[in-house]
């Protein structure tokens, strides 16, 4: 067990910020500058139980991404890596989407072998929950990058978690894409649950993602998917992840929970269409991080992943997901540091958010019906939810009514 009750390692390199597709590509990597400085700012980063760790060289990288990757996509992005102007599309390269340039497989990788590592000092007991907001490139495949992701780091993590012995590693991803990769990887494995809550791919990349999707043939009711219609809101979002979540980890029994909190549902992000809060997405955190406990003594590694508002959700986002993780959750009505939007507005020309929520919250919590009170078939959120439970909730023994 770890050495205290509630230990974090928060993975932070400033070598992160060299995952750069160009000023104009949506995953500008100053989000992850602006969370590292508003949780430094803030406090989290300098808390007893928080250990901020650099990330470790990884002396053969070739052996450690072909445990998920294929060669041939490994040598690809290399190739690309050495000269951008070269790079080939069958591999999804040299994309708009994933534009190449010079170091893309060096610093890919390094993103990768942070999460691998998170993963290895939870599973083996030196820190309870690991956080790699940097991470959480859940679209990129095993032939293929794909939605701004090279190597996919959280693929790379969970196989290590098999290979030393995890027998039930549960995955939950609630980032407004559809977790494809990291589902299509182990699409066939039933060591490995996952779960992802996303808008409908009927209208949102990558297109995939349905209830019907439900895992291979040795693995039926693995994969499991919620779609939820463009504009849900808080109210909804909750009461979605709640009315499947929950029930499914707790039927699966999981050892380690690997999740993807990309804050792209957001509101004010400009690749989706849903309407959710600061306030909605830290109490999504909380409830993650208390399963966590629940199932799996506390063995959590949570990533980052998509989040397109560099300025005014990202960094408040990612920096309550720490919070949460480190056991000191920050008030939603806290100020931001006045020092953190001098060095924004000094950047970007504007100050950025002067609180650390959205105003949404009431007394803390944002506020849901549970799906105890029973489903409205008018509702499009409750179809959805139940459209999910009827394809997965009898695999595992549920009760596609009732909790």
């Amino acid at each position: 067990m770890a050495s205290t009750p509630s230990s974090v390692r928060v993975v932070w390199d400033d070598r992160f910020t060299q995952y750069d597709f160009g000023d104009s590509h949506p995953m500008n990597p100053v989000r992850l500058d602006l969370t590292t400085r508003l949780a430094r700012a803030l406090g989290v980063l300098d808390l007893p139980n928080v250990e901020v760790h650099p990330v470790a060289d990884e002396p053969d990288l070739d052996s450690f991404l072909t445990q998920v990757h294929t060669p041939e996509f490994v040598a690809a992005v290399k190739a690309a890596s050495a000269d951008p102007d070269h790079a080939d599309q069958a591999f999804g390269l040299g994309t708009e989407d994933d534009p190449a340039f010079r170091g893309i497989h060096e610093t890919s990788a390094r993103i990768a072998v942070a999460t691998r590592d998170l993963c290895k000092a939870v599973w083996e007991g030196e820190v309870d929950h690991g956080v790699n907001y940097c991470g959480g490139l859940h679209h990129a495949m095993a032939d293929r990058a794909a939605g701004f992701c090279i190597y996919n780091d959280v693929a790379l993590g969970i196989r290590w978690l098999l290979d030393h012995g995890a027998e039930r590693v549960a995955y939950v991803d609630v980032d407004v894409h559809h977790g494809d990769g990291v589902e299509r990887i182990f699409w066939d494995d039933p060591r490995v649950l996952t779960i992802s809550v996303h808008e409908t791919g009927r209208v949102l990349f990558p297109g995939t993602g349905f209830p019907g999707d439900i895992g291979g043939p040795d693995a039926q009711g693995s994969a499991v998917n919620v779609e939820l219609p463009a504009g849900t809101g808080d109210a909804g979002w909750l009461r979605a992840i709640h009315a499947v979540v929950p029930a499914v980890l707790r039927a699966f029994k999981p050892q380690i929970m690997v999740t993807q909190q990309g804050c792209d549902s957001h509101y004010s992000d400009p690749l989706a269409h849903m309407a959710i809060s600061i306030d909605a997405q830290r109490t999504a955190f909380e409830t993650i991080h208390d399963l966590a406990h629940e199932l799996c003594g506390g063995r959590w590694v949570a990533l980052g992943g998509g989040g397109y508002e560099l300025v005014d959700v990202v960094p408040r986002s990612w920096t309550h997901l720490t919070a949460v993780a480190a056991h000191h959750p920050i008030d939603l009505e806290s100020a931001v540091p006045q020092e953190w939007r001098d060095y924004v507005t000094t950047l970007v020309g504007r100050p950025g958010p002067p609180r650390m929520g959205d105003g949404v919250a009431d007394g803390g919590h944002v506020w849901f019906r549970s799906w105890a009170t029973g489903s409205d078939p008018d509702n499009p959120v409750d179809r959805a939810v139940m459209a999910t439970r009827e394809a997965i909730f009898p695999h595992h023994g549920l009760d596609i009514w009732f909790d």
